[in-house]
């Protein structure tokens, strides 16, 4: 007859080794990494640097590498006074990952992606990374909102697969 203790303890031990391979696939290197990829995009924005950016995906097809924004209410509804057919969340070809660099490089103002509030959720093979971002031209914030990044470790690294983000701007219901 066993008794609750050594059923719960056996359960325990049973339970042990799959908890620990769980607890060792998110590594500090893991999230370290994927701290490296955030770091490089940024700075690739500011730099103008297309061959660094461009290495951070997972493939250099925009039709690849999903990459989609919503529209805050409030500024929508601005939108629409002048284009009544606007919708949240509409998918735009030309607004990729590679239209966003083209246009850092080709001008000479400045650009910066600022990023705050970041969470990593990793298993070492995928990961999932949230922050809160702000997105400046000549020094002055345009837009702002939460962006939202799945990635790959892949034999080359980690590696963007998609990136979703809502935009707020001076038409919002209020400034982040």
């Amino acid at each position: 007859m066993h008794t609750p203790g050594t059923v719960l303890t056996t359960l325990a031990l049973c339970l042990l080794p799959s908890l620990t391979a769980c607890a060792e696939q998110r590594t500090p290197a893991d999230v370290e990494a994927i701290e490296q990829v955030i770091d490089s995009f940024r700075t690739s924005l500011i730099n103008k640097d297309k061959p660094t950016y461009m290495a951070l995906f997972f493939s250099d097809k925009p039709e690849d590498i999903g990459w989609q924004f919503v529209s805050e209410d409030r500024r929508l509804a601005d939108i629409r006074r002048a284009k009544p057919d606007a919708i949240k969340a509409r998918k735009i070809p030309s607004n990729n990952f590679i239209s966003l660099i083209d246009e850092a490089v080709a001008t000479a103002e400045p650009r910066e992606e600022k990023f705050f509030n970041t969470k990593i959720d990793t298993d070492g093979d995928v990961a999932s990374v949230s922050f809160d971002y702000s997105f400046h031209a000549n020094g002055a914030k345009e837009n702002w909102g939460r962006e939202m990044w799945q990635l790959v470790r892949t034999e080359q690294g980690w590696k963007i697969f998609s990136v979703i983000y809502s935009i707020r701007d001076k038409r919002s219901s209020g400034e982040g």
